[in-house]
């Protein structure tokens, strides 16, 4: 039997060193973005909150997510403000990002974060209706 060839652990090293940069830079994008946006004077922004960047490994693209106390109600606003002030903000990145490239933004609600609140108001409102229905045999199962 031939043996097989094992490949060399430096792949997985440079691997984990891409992610790691990767993970560095979006992280570092992300504040960057948040304290931009917190310097522009543009009502449409009011209290929004950047969740996360993803940037691609080549750094030609980043999706920056956001949520807003609006809801999905004010996304469509939220991005109309986000879309005019982005050359404002891919310029900011580029004076303070140490990067070959600055990423082209894209905006989209962090769906994530609604879903969470979709299941928390879920499990809030199964746990009144199941008081309501059983009263005081939930605290006390032994009873």
């Amino acid at each position: 039997m031939a043996k097989q060839r094992r490949r060399p652990t430096r792949a997985r090293t440079e691997t984990r060193r891409r992610f790691a940069r990767t993970a560095r830079l979006s992280e570092t994008l992300r504040e960057v973005i948040a304290e931009e946006l917190a310097k522009i004077d543009d009502e449409r922004l009011g209290l929004l909150t950047i969740t996360s960047v993803d940037v691609d490994s080549e750094m030609n693209r980043g999706i920056v997510y956001y949520d807003s106390i609006h809801g999905e109600s004010g996304d469509k606003q939220i991005l109309e403000a986000l879309n005019d002030h982005r050359k404002r903000l891919q310029s900011v990145i580029a004076d303070q990002v140490r990067a070959r490239r600055t990423p082209v933004l894209q905006f989209r609600p962090d769906d994530a974060i609604r879903a969470a609140q979709r299941i928390d108001e879920v499990l809030r409102n199964d746990a009144l209706r199941r008081q309501e229905l059983f009263g005081d045999k939930l605290d006390n199962p032994g009873e």
